[in-house]
């Protein structure tokens, strides 16, 4: 342990949370919960922080932006239980969502970048048939789609036959856009939410700089947080 840690400096609780604007009780739960290591006690049974403590609580609140704070609290837990191997997989967890949320904004970008101009949407929406004929896809594939929760036609009253408006057919050309990316059911049906939580095609393309900008500051808070936790294994030795 490096020499300003052996200092023998003693922190009291209120020491760790006013350095942090922490109540007292946080770092004592953060002490409970194996996100500190355990502190010594006086005899009368006061907590006895030190330094080390001080740079364990600093990784944990740096490890917070960029992981959350379950997985904050079990790379730290994983730390002081000696397994080591353990945190560094965690943190590699959360860089490797970060890059697969980047390749799904990627996605939905070069999907509204290429899909061609809405023809004008006939009135009471379009069948089946016309609308694969359309997209270049079988029927069975709108189908497939449709029980994947991909698009979602409505019936014919009279004829029971299903009828895609015009929420139903952006949503089929932005599902055969994706598909023809590569991308799996599986994957398309969240990017459909999206849409569809956004009210459409224009609100989304409005909300991809935020959400870019929400990736990018996930990014520098995932460097930060390794190099607090890179201090804090060097402090501990």
């Amino acid at each position: 342990m490096p020499d300003n840690l052996q200092t023998g400096v003693r922190l009291r609780p209120v020491d760790l949370a006013r350095a942090h604007g922490l109540s007292t009780q946080a770092v004592r739960n953060y002490e409970e919960a194996g996100i500190l290591p355990a502190a010594a006690r006086t005899p009368s049974g006061h907590r006895r922080y030190t330094p080390l403590h001080a740079a364990a609580l600093r990784a944990f609140l740096a490890l917070l932006p960029g992981h959350g704070h379950a997985t904050a609290t079990a790379i730290m837990r994983a730390v002081h239980d000696g397994a080591a191997e353990e945190a560094f997989r965690l943190v590699d967890e959360s860089h490797a969502q970060l890059l697969d949320d980047r390749r799904t904004l990627r996605a939905v970008e070069g999907a509204l970048r290429d899909l061609e101009p809405v023809p004008e949407p006939e009135a009471g929406g379009v069948f089946i048939g016309p609308l694969a004929h359309r997209l270049g896809v079988r029927p069975a594939t709108l189908r497939k789609w449709e029980a994947a929760g991909l698009v979602s036609p409505r019936r014919d009253r009279v004829t029971g036959y299903r009828m895609y408006d015009e929420a139903a057919v952006r949503d089929a050309r932005l599902a055969h856009q994706l598909r023809r990316g590569g991308y799996p059911l599986a994957r398309i049906a969240p990017l459909i939410a999206q849409v569809r939580a956004a009210g459409g095609l224009a609100p989304l393309e409005a909300a991809l700089g935020d959400w870019r900008g929400r990736l990018t500051a996930r990014g520098r808070a995932l460097l930060a947080g390794a190099a607090a936790l890179d201090a804090y294994l060097r402090a501990r030795g």
